[in-house]
């Protein structure tokens, strides 16, 4: 199905308020980064984050769902329109997930 044009603007008005997002799409879908750190998909009109502890904390008993066929289960996020809440799960996933790795370099560069 994709995620519509909509739904990512939508999503990235929730999110307008911290600092430092940035979304990358992948085959339809988009990736959501937070100062350089991938954090959550949007897929299929869904957003979804990783399962670290932070998240499992804050959210408890958020679904658990594929964001596209052979991936890892991540968490459906249902409080998007909470502007703490969304400040305080990114703040803490942040916190939790390692720095990307440094791309490596091409011969001749």
């Amino acid at each position: 199905m994709g995620t519509s044009k909509e739904y990512l603007e939508f999503v990235l008005e929730q999110l307008s308020h911290i600092e430092d997002i940035t979304s990358r799409q992948m085959m339809g879908e988009y990736m959501i980064y937070h100062r350089g750190k991938l954090l959550a998909y949007v897929c299929d009109n869904r957003f979804l984050v990783k399962p670290v502890k932070s998240a499992l904390e804050l959210m408890p008993n958020a679904p658990r769902e594929l964001p596209y066929e052979g991936a890892k289960e991540m968490l459906l996020v249902e409080e998007l329109e909470n502007r703490e809440f969304m400040s305080t799960l990114f703040e803490r996933i942040y916190d939790e997930l390692p720095l990307p790795r440094p791309k490596k370099q091409k011969k001749g560069e």
